[in-house]
């Protein structure tokens, strides 16, 4: 059973990525939140499939497209004894003013949620530099 949301017509098309932020207070009354608010907060997605059918969004203001969509991988860091394919390893956002480290979106950046489970899909070679000099390891992640 693949996973379905709305997006607007603008971005509903195969292999457009996003990051699922949840809907707004709009939402609460809107009667296609259940088909809309199903995914995971924080979780990067990429459409799959656009189906034929449209409804409109208050939160968009617009015509909205029913999508099939799969979580997609992202980077990630994490201390290297969790960098291990398959493993699931739990991320969020670690406080850090360093907006010059390279891998500061992948490390505190606003895309990342609070707290999450992700499972390790690829582990990068050696150590990702941290310019506050934690111990770290890039990965890709579900």
């Amino acid at each position: 059973m693949a996973e379905i949301t709305l997006l607007a017509t603008t971005e509903a098309h195969e292999g457009y990525e996003f990051v699922y932020q949840g809907g707004g207070p709009v939402c609460r009354t809107c009667p296609y939140r259940h088909a809309c608010l199903t995914l995971d907060p924080g979780r990067k997605y990429t459409v799959t499939k656009v189906r034929a059918i449209a409804h409109p969004c208050a939160l968009q203001e617009a015509e909205a497209n029913v999508v099939e969509v799969k979580a997609a991988p992202r980077p990630l860091v994490v201390d290297p004894q969790s960098a291990i394919v398959g493993s699931t390893v739990e991320v969020g956002r670690y406080p850090c003013r360093r907006l010059d480290c390279p891998n500061w979106w992948a490390c505190a950046g606003p895309a990342l949620p609070a707290k999450q489970r992700f499972r390790v899909t690829a582990v990068a070679p050696g150590l990702a530099e941290c310019r506050i000099g934690r111990t770290l390891k890039r990965v890709d992640a579900i």
